[in-house]
């Protein structure tokens, strides 16, 4: 993996940071407590291919039966704090004041997006990534209740199906993002996705709001070279 230490001497800007994605570079953090960024540019790169999404049995039934009431970019700041969220299997976060800033000029600017997952009118799950022409970058997901981020990973797969999307990239492969179909592929693999993803003219919102599980999954089962825009 390669790595650039950035002490942010000068203030990364949010058009520094789409620039970044475009030339297949990403940040992070030491810890939530350090306050610089280092960007990493991966040899082996994950990405889940959207006509190879696996939906598992009881996942599917989550989905028919809107367990959860799935939104689209209503609550940033809600997201990633539950993203921050010290869980059993992440005990501390990478997540910073400088990462907040950043993603959060890049929500306002239309570029950052969440899927979010609501019971009883709360947040109980979510994701959120950048989005740039036909390629979307996952950030981060959390959940606080049962499938609730699998629920939105789904939601979102579907979304950028329908919005015309070539390239759903992961930066890592997990266990947990495995059993979806991700793979790990080679830095010339993911730059010649990249670069054909970047050509493309998308619209993250084709797909309703409100649109029901039975209609995700419609288009999850569905899916053919031949229905890409």
């Amino acid at each position: 993996m390669a790595g650039y230490k950035d002490d942010i001497v000068m203030e990364i800007t949010p058009q520094v940071l789409l620039k970044a994605y475009a030339c297949g570079l990403f940040p992070m953090a030491e810890s939530a407590d350090d306050p610089g960024l280092f960007w990493l540019e991966p040899e082996r790169r994950g990405i889940l291919p959207l006509d190879g999404f696996h939906l598992p049995r009881r996942l599917r039934r989550t989905i028919r039966n809107d367990i959860y009431e799935v939104r689209v970019s209503t609550d940033f700041q809600g997201v990633i704090d539950g993203c921050s969220a010290p869980m059993p299997d992440r005990p501390k976060t990478w997540i910073n004041t400088e990462i907040r800033r950043l993603y959060g000029e890049l929500f306002d600017m239309g570029h950052c997006h969440t899927i979010e997952a609501w019971q009883d009118d709360q947040l109980v799950g979510g994701l959120y990534g950048v989005s740039l022409n036909g390629a979307f970058f996952g950030e981060s997901m959390f959940t606080f209740r049962t499938d609730a981020s699998k629920v939105c990973l789904a939601h979102l797969v579907a979304r950028l199906i329908v919005g015309g999307y070539s390239l759903l990239d992961t930066q890592f492969v997990t266990d947990h993002l495995s059993r979806f179909g991700t793979l790990e592929i080679t830095q010339s693999d993911y730059n010649k996705r990249l670069n054909t993803a970047l050509q493309l003219e998308t619209d993250f919102f084709a797909f309703p709001a409100n649109t029901c599980g039975a209609e995700v999954l419609n288009v999850l089962d569905n899916w053919t070279d031949g229905y890409r825009r």
